[in-house]
Formats: C-alpha cells, structure tokens, sequence
C-alpha cells in the first residue's frame, strides 16, 4: 500500500502508541491543534490505532473539545454537562446521540437561513453598500450642520437656496433607512419563528 491512505475523501490519520497522529494524506506528523483546525474547516478524517486498527476517532475528537473547554473556550454549560452525564446507563442513552445531531443539524440550517437573509436584505456587498449609506449620512449632516462649507463665500446664497431639496433628500434617506431596517427585523422574525 502506498504511504497515502484515503477512504474515499475521508483523510486516514494514524495515532502511534508514543501518542503521535500521523497524516497519512500529507506524510507528516500533525497535533491535535490541526485535527481541531480540519474539522473546523470541514475535511474528514478517520483516526485509526496504528496497533490494533481500531477506528478512535471519538475518542480524538473528545479529546479535542476537553481540550478547547480547558484553554478557557467554555461552550457546554455546567448543566448540559451534567445532564448528559446523566444519561449514561439510563433507557434513553440509544436515543439522545441521534437528538444531538438532527440538533445541530438544525442548528447550522438556522445558521445558514439567517446568515442568507442577512445578505440578500443588504444586496451582493453589504460592506459597500453599508458604507455608501453611512457616506450619504454624513455628508447630508455635514449639509445640515455646516450649508455651503463646500462652496465658496460668494456661493453661500446659492447654497442655502439649495438647503431644501439637501434636507428633503437627506429626510428620504433616512425613511429609506427604516424601512430596510423594518424589513430585515420582519425577516429575521420570520426565521426565528
């Protein structure tokens, strides 16, 4: 067999009884600082006994949250821990690990729907488009507070002639504003509910 093993898109890591995991894709030696990084970036792995060929890969990945829970990036309350514990042994064991994953299944599809009704309220680049508006805000407060600072002295009459349809616009922006605001606080209700 070559030194890269695959199941299909599924990454072989071998862990050694001198508690090394060994990327048999790569040909290196990783940590489980770099299982961690994987799983967060979603590439599966299988962690494999290089001894007895038994698959561990539970065990690693339990490693792996005692070990983010210990760095101090606490996620599992006090009492979702206990409660778990507590079903160790208990008749509902067999049902609870299938719970938790159509759980966090619906977990990340909430995640997902959000995050697209995020986006398609605010357009195809919120960041632009957010700073466009807060640019127009500005600039019709600058209007506001300080007519004709743009122009010249001999144009301020000119300008304050203009200070209307500035004040009417910039009075439209900011309906405009609520509105968006109003629709994305129904959309959001709608996926909450």
């Amino acid at each position: 067999m070559a030194d890269k093993e695959k199941s299909g898109d599924v990454i072989i890591i071998k862990k050694y009884a001198n508690r090394r995991l060994y990327n048999t894709d790569s040909s290196s030696y990783i940590t489980l600082d770099h299982l961690a990084e994987m799983t967060r970036e979603g590439v599966e792995f299988q962690v494999i006994d290089a001894k007895s060929g038994a698959d561990i890969t539970h065990q690693i990945l339990t490693q792996i949250i005692m070990d983010e829970e210990a760095a101090g990036s606490q996620m599992l309350p006090v009492t979702f821990l206990r409660d778990l514990i507590s079903m160790y042994g208990n008749s509902m064991q067999a049902m609870v690990p299938h719970y938790l994953e159509m759980s966090m299944s619906q977990f990340r599809d909430n995640q997902m729907k959000m995050r697209k009704a995020f986006e398609d309220s605010m357009g195809s680049n919120p960041l632009a488009k957010l700073a466009q508006q807060n640019m127009a805000m500005f600039k019709a407060a600058t209007d506001a507070f300080m007519p004709g600072a743009a122009q010249g002295l001999g144009e301020q009459e000119e300008a304050e002639g203009e200070d209307k349809p500035a004040a009417a616009q910039s009075g439209n922006e900011l309906d405009e504003l609520r509105k968006q605001m109003a629709a994305m606080k129904e959309q959001i209700d709608k996926l909450s509910s």
